[in-house]
């Protein structure tokens, strides 16, 4: 058994009788391995706090929670995805697994300190339960929400099929709700929609990375081009898709790619454990045009997927730079029935280039700045950044790199707007039909909700008069008519993006009554990289040129 072994089968048990062990051991280690010494010496010492804090600290502490807490400092200090698991916790990841845990059917996000209901899925638990698109968890079976976070919420929500839960919830412009989630299993479609847009443009939408993702894939893109025969291309639509099982990924690509081509290598410390990851079935087409979808939360099985297709000059890629997670992690057993999940290798796709965008350094993530990301090539020898995400080969920017839009949707603005707008609108017309005209509602809402930006400029302005009022100046007035300025200038911004931002209030209203299928519906009549797809899918000349070095 190697030293590394030792240490994680004991680590445990360092307490009472075993300090002597360990102090012995660290003892008579020789300094020639240093790295070795080192960790039995920092081990012995850590062993020594954890006796002397808890013989002598004034009151009385729970030596578990105390070992806990040092444990789980540790590995926060490294990322956010190596994490302690204890026995309780394995067990919950064991139900998980299983199937015996079940979800609700239902995306949240915390929203001004409160978890949110932030999509509904057609008839699962949340929709049956008669939960909204907006709606504040208060209370779940009794106990204040506010004071969990999201994997602690998620572990009181989940349970055995068939048992209930007891929601009080915030729905806005109502007030407070009290109901009844029966849990159970939770069937969420990976290809929510694809169809046929303008000039024999297919299109396929996949939001997950689960079970069958690349059976699905495969069916749409066969059915389309079984029913349509002067199909032009397909589109690949991987926008907000933040990825899943590894296997799926590959298989993917391999619709459109030969047999044997090798798509993703994963590699750490540990040689042995490096695994490369290639096609292994026959292709659909290796000849139909491909363009993919990407924007900044796309990420992980998704990067792989469309970072593959660019670097082997398969598909060309459109919308904004993806969200850059290459970190694979494994679980180890450390005593007790405890787990600790590591994170031990990174992924590479075919062109050798690691997708990770963020470093981490004493747990902090720091963004990797272009100029030291290293350069590599694709097949065709067109150069790619590593470290980074993946980067469009046609970028399109929906709201115009506008910082003041895209408040809107980070401070949840248009998702307030449809909340209070559906409350007064029972039905729509169908996707086709449906156009909003509220406009001056949308504006009026902006003022009541005192919605403020704080751009670059302004973070400037409140810089400078906190300047001049340590020098002793007063300014006031001045930055008050530059303020009423910017003010008016975000004003004419937001005025200015009208087709793009009710575009995107569309698609969240249609969301609301027709789900996912009818976001998905909706999005698609207002897309710019859409349209961009289709553009590029019908010039082969452009295609092909974007393809080549």
């Amino acid at each position: 058994m190697s030293l590394r072994k030792k240490i994680l089968g004991k680590g445990p048990i360092l307490i009472g009788s075993a300090i002597l062990l360990v102090g012995l051991t660290a003892a008579t280690v020789s300094p020639i391995n240093d790295k070795y010494f080192e960790i039995m010496k920092a081990i012995e010492v850590y062993t020594n706090v954890y006796k002397e804090v808890n013989t002598y600290y004034v009151d009385e502490i729970e030596p578990n929670k105390l070992m806990r807490t040092g444990i789980e400092a540790m590995v926060g200090s490294l990322d956010p995805y190596t994490n302690y698991i204890s026995e309780t916790d394995v067990e919950t990841a064991r139900l998980r697994q299983s199937g015996q845990y079940q979800g609700i059917g239902a995306e949240i996000e915390y929203i001004d300190g409160l978890p949110t209901i932030l999509t509904l899925y057609r008839n699962q638990p949340a929709d049956a339960a008669g939960l909204k698109t907006g709606d504040r968890l208060l209370q779940v079976d009794g106990r204040e929400t506010a004071q969990y976070n999201r994997e602690q919420l998620e572990e009181i929500m989940r349970g055995f099929p068939g048992t209930v839960m007891k929601l009080t919830v915030d729905r806005p412009g109502v007030g407070n709700q009290e109901l009844e989630l029966v849990r159970g299993d939770v069937d969420i479609p990976n290809v929510p929609y694809f169809g046929m847009l303008e000039q024999n443009v297919g299109y396929v939408a996949l939001t997950t990375f689960t079970q069958q993702a690349a059976k699905n894939v495969r069916d749409a893109v066969t059915q389309l081009r079984a029913e349509n025969p002067n199909m032009t291309g397909v589109v690949l639509d991987l926008r907000g898709n933040g990825g899943g099982l590894l296997n799926e990924a590959v298989d993917i690509v391999n619709i459109f790619v030969p047999k044997g081509e090798a798509i993703v290598t994963t590699k750490g410390k540990v040689r042995d454990w490096d695994r490369s990851y290639a096609t292994k079935g026959n292709p659909l087409d290796t000849e139909l045009p491909v363009a993919v979808l990407i924007n900044g939360r796309s990420a992980s099985a998704s990067e792989i997927v469309s970072g593959a297709l660019q670097d082997l000059d398969r598909g060309v890629l459109i919308g904004q730079r993806s969200y850059g997670k290459g970190l694979v992690q494994n679980i180890m057993e450390t005593g007790y029935g405890s787990r600790v999940k590591i994170t031990t290798a990174k992924y590479y796709i075919p062109s050798q280039r690691c997708i990770q965008a963020i470093e981490y350094r004493d747990g902090k993530p720091f963004d990797i700045p272009d100029n030291e990301r290293a350069e590599y090539q694709t097949r065709a020898g067109r150069p790619v950044l590593g470290s980074g995400g993946v980067a469009p080969d046609i970028e399109v920017d929906v709201l115009g790199k506008n910082n003041v839009a895209q408040g809107l949707l980070e401070d949840y603005i248009i998702f307030d707007f449809v909340n209070d707008w559906v409350r007064d609108h029972p039905t729509i017309d169908s996707v086709a039909d449906f156009h909003f005209k509220d406009w001056d509602k949308f504006e009026a809402f902006l003022n009541r909700a005192d919605f403020s930006f704080t751009s670059k400029a302004e973070e400037f302005l409140e810089k400078a008069a906190e300047s001049a009022q340590e020098e002793g100046y007063d300014i006031t007035a001045d930055l008050s008519a530059i303020q009423e300025k910017v003010d008016r200038e975000q004003a004419a911004a937001i005025e200015s993006l009208k087709t793009e931002i009710t575009g995107i209030i569309e698609k969240e209203i249609a969301g609301r009554y027709y789900y996912q299928r009818g976001q998905v519906q909706m999005g698609l009549r207002n897309d710019k990289e859409v349209q961009e797809a289709i553009a590029v899918l019908n010039d082969r000349a452009r295609y092909d040129q974007l393809l080549t070095k």
